[in-house]
């Protein structure tokens, strides 16, 4: 974790959850862990992230950032309250694999995001998330940053 970066308290069961998602799904790479932390109706809200419903769903699309720009999922912040779990996430990687029909380029991505989950019976229900899709794009050659 970045020194600069503040500390993370794990605090809840659902936080705890989600940790484990961002670290262990996401970082390690472990998508077949999904079925353990999310339900088998578990919908995903975020446009720029097609994916099915499900755990099935969000493997699959973190495996396309997993492969595309051997992303990894920095935690900035997490915090929850009631059923809710909130992180403020930063997304790196290098663009190694075809994203979005964009062939790799071997440019280096950074994204700023904040994803909001709903937990229910100790798993992810529900997830909301904002990232800064234009500035992906920027950075992958797709669009001008000027």
């Amino acid at each position: 974790m970045d020194a600069s970066a503040p500390e993370v308290v794990m605090g809840s069961a659902e936080e705890a959850v989600v940790r484990r998602f961002y670290e262990e799904m996401n970082n390690d790479r472990k998508n077949e862990i999904a079925a353990e932390l999310f339900s088998s109706d578990h919908e995903m809200h975020d446009p720029q992230v097609p994916g099915g419903p499900g755990p099935a769903g969000m493997a699959a699309a973190i495996a396309a950032y997993q492969d595309g720009v051997d992303g990894h999922w920095n935690i900035e912040e997490m915090f929850s309250a009631g059923d809710r779990v909130v992180v403020r996430w930063t997304g790196t990687g290098t663009h190694v694999g075809e994203m979005n029909g964009i062939p790799p380029t071997g440019n280096t991505i950074r994204v700023d995001a904040i994803s909001i989950h709903r937990l229910a019976d100790g798993k992810i229900a529900e997830t909301w998330q904002v990232w800064d899709t234009l500035g992906f794009l920027q950075q992958l050659g797709a669009v001008p940053t000027s």
